[in-house]
């Protein structure tokens, strides 16, 4: 059975929103009935560090039937990442815009049951203690790690309001721009408790170490990967507020504590144990996810060393020994249509959080925007392109030849199983593909080198597509595809790509006063064509 029909069994009321898994009444969402307290917490700290663990483990859900709708049917595939061969529901659902209410709740419900609760819990027992300051303040990173994800998602949050019911039982959401103010002094905090802890006993793991699913509890690890993160926030912000991005980019850049940087060491997974990447069995073990046409378009015609790294070869006699994804928001009749496209690589049993890739381009744009502490911009992108080939094993040679290449672009898209031959195929001299190289050139304009690092930099994301989507919206690079088939009824348009997801469905019933000034927040009409406060694209 699809993993798709399998969340569907297990969580039934999914379709009318909210995972069965959670309460249906946000109220006990939004409090911590069996939170632990100061005093209850046992000296080995396991009542500190299993809700932590299961924290990082719904960042992104290890469950297969959770991750397929918390991600992979949106932000995978909104990225140009990849693309479903299956019509789900009739052949109108996420992947050309008509958006099915229950699985476009599930980041949410996910994010407010597995995530806020158990991270609630665990700093209502450790506020204002010593002794567990390091839990207090790694609880805080991973929430800020969850929850700018959700904020980028839907836009307003629940986060500062979190645990508050107000008189009328309503909840408030705190505006984006409210959200990511809070996030930034939640990872100076973080950082500062880290740098003295780290300073203090600088030989010794923190005592969050057994619980920790990616670096095993090492202070030094975690404060280059919050200095990463708030400088991929600031980035975020950069368009819209320029004087808060800089501020707040720059504390990154110039923290002894640095970024992520060592392509193999520093990246940022979470250890998963026995369970199987949800990524594969979704792909490989149930059809539902094929690659997507933009990245591989891109790495075919960069000649890629990474993309059998990425994808399978392709087994369909039409396309037999190629590497061909499918085309966002196609007209799709039967699973059997694409279903011999190209698959996904059987992935390790980790969940991808960020790379030291992406800290490098960070840094690239940083550099070409002028912050302070950025260093030069080539040197920065080219460090990205080698630290995502570390990342895969691909020699420096190789690498070297990569970043030479200034002739190469976009290979154009000729799909030969459309229903309509010629319907989905993008072909030279169209807007949507991208003649943008690969070499650096200190000689381009700003727009040019921005292209240039976000191409690249969202080759190097995948599989991750929650932050390729934000980085397309944010900077409309690199050159996608849209959908061929839009079934928004209006609400999202095809050349303008979709900007967000809907607020989840049960809030309309269990926080009305809550979502509805949420959307006055939003300052549009809670669909997928409302762009999110960093978003100033028109």
């Amino acid at each position: 059975m699809r993993s798709i029909n399998k969340f569907l069994v297990a969580f039934a009321a999914i379709t009318t929103g909210g995972l069965s898994s959670c309460t249906k009444e946000f109220k006990s969402i939004n409090t911590n009935p069996d939170g632990v307290y100061p005093g209850e917490v046992a000296m080995d700290y396991q009542n500190l560090g299993a809700p932590l663990n299961q924290a990082q483990l719904n960042i992104l859900n290890y469950i297969d039937y959770n991750y397929q709708v918390q991600q992979n049917l949106n932000a995978d595939i909104y990225s140009g990442f990849e693309m479903s061969p299956d019509p789900f529901q009739g052949g109108i659902n996420n992947t050309n815009y008509a958006l099915v209410p229950g699985w476009n709740s599930t980041a949410w419900d996910l994010a407010y049951s597995n995530v806020m609760a158990p991270i609630g819990t665990v700093l209502q027992a450790t506020a204002g203690s010593s002794q567990y300051a390091p839990f207090y303040a790694w609880a805080k990173l991973l929430r800020v790690e969850a929850m700018h994800r959700i904020s980028d998602i839907y836009g307003p949050i629940i986060y500062s309001k979190y645990g508050t019911t107000n008189s009328d039982g309503s909840v408030t959401y705190d505006s984006q721009e409210a959200a990511y103010t809070t996030f930034f002094s939640e990872l100076d905090s973080t950082i500062a408790e880290f740098t003295t802890a780290q300073a203090a006993a600088p030989s010794s793991p923190a005592p969050f170490s057994k619980f920790d699913l990616v670096y095993g509890g090492s202070y030094a690890q975690w404060i280059k990967f919050a200095n990463t993160l708030r400088l991929r926030l600031a980035i975020h912000a950069s368009l819209i507020d320029a004087s808060l991005a800089q501020t707040e980019g720059e504390k990154s850049l110039n923290d002894a504590g640095g970024l992520l940087s060592d392509g193999v060491a520093d990246n940022a997974f979470v250890d998963i144990g026995t369970n199987e990447n949800p990524i594969t069995l979704i792909a490989n073990a149930y059809g539902d996810i094929c690659m997507g046409a933009p990245l591989l378009c891109y790495m075919n015609g960069y000649n890629d060393p990474r993309i059998s790294q990425y994808a399978q070869k392709a087994v369909d006699p039409a396309v037999s020994g190629q590497y061909i994804g499918i085309r966002n928001g196609v007209a799709i009749d039967a699973d059997g249509r694409y279903a011999g496209y190209s698959l996904p690589v059987n992935f390790p049993n980790k969940l991808l959080l960020m790379t030291a890739a992406e800290g490098w381009f960070l840094k690239a744009e940083a550099a070409i925007r002028g912050w302070n502490g950025a260093g030069d911009a080539g040197t920065d992108y080219n460090n990205g392109i080698a630290a995502s080939m570390n990342q895969y094993s691909i020699g420096s040679s190789a690498a070297q030849a990569y970043m030479n290449d200034n002739t190469s672009t976009e290979q154009q898209y000729i799909d030969p199983k459309a229903e309509t031959a010629g319907a989905n195929d993008v072909t030279t001299g169209s807007p949507w593909l991208s003649t943008i190289t690969i070499a650096w050139n200190n000689a381009d304009n700003f727009q040019t080198k921005l292209q240039r690092i976000i191409t690249q930099k969202w080759i190097a994301e995948f599989p991750e597509g929650q932050e390729a989507w934000t980085e397309f919206r944010r900077t409309l690079y690199p050159t996608l595809f849209p959908v061929v088939v839009n079934n928004s009824g209006g609400t999202i348009s095809t050349t303008k790509f979709i900007r967000r997801l809907p607020f989840a469905s049960d809030q309309y019933s269990t926080n009305p006063n809550g979502v509805n000034a949420a959307i006055t927040l939003l300052g549009g009409l809670d669909n997928g064509g409302t762009p999110l406060w960093w978003d100033t694209n028109p």
